[in-house]
């Protein structure tokens, strides 16, 4: 195995011995358990939008949302996760990540849609 297969099977192994031992917190967006080097705050409203209210997400679930979305449309129609569960797009996302270990990590790419701008 290279190195970083084999760091990321020891940290999901890790995970599952930490995850017999104690609860994790749960991601609102995605329903599975958070591990704790897992875990990003999401400001619903951006904070350059003047928005101060966090919830805790996986670390995928957060750059999903932020590579499917710009700043100003998170602010103006996907301040709630209901919101963002609606989105097309995102709810292919997590239909896909519910298949996933709760330790699982990919690189999120931005949208063509992003891209173009």
């Amino acid at each position: 195995m290279t190195g970083r297969i084999k760091k990321k099977r020891n940290l999901a192994l890790l995970d599952t011995f930490v995850a017999k031992n104690k609860v994790d917190e749960v991601c609102t967006l995605c329903g599975r358990p958070i591990p704790s080097h897992q875990k990003d705050a999401h400001h619903l409203i951006p904070k350059s939008h003047g928005g101060s209210l966090t919830i805790n997400l996986h670390r995928i679930c957060h750059r999903q949302i932020h590579a499917l979305f710009t700043e100003t449309e998170l602010a103006r129609q996907f301040s709630t996760i209901e919101q963002l569960k609606q989105q097309d797009e995102m709810n292919r996302f997590l239909a896909w990540v519910k298949t996933k270990p709760d330790a699982f990590f990919e690189k999120s790419r931005k949208s063509a849609r992003l891209r173009s701008k």
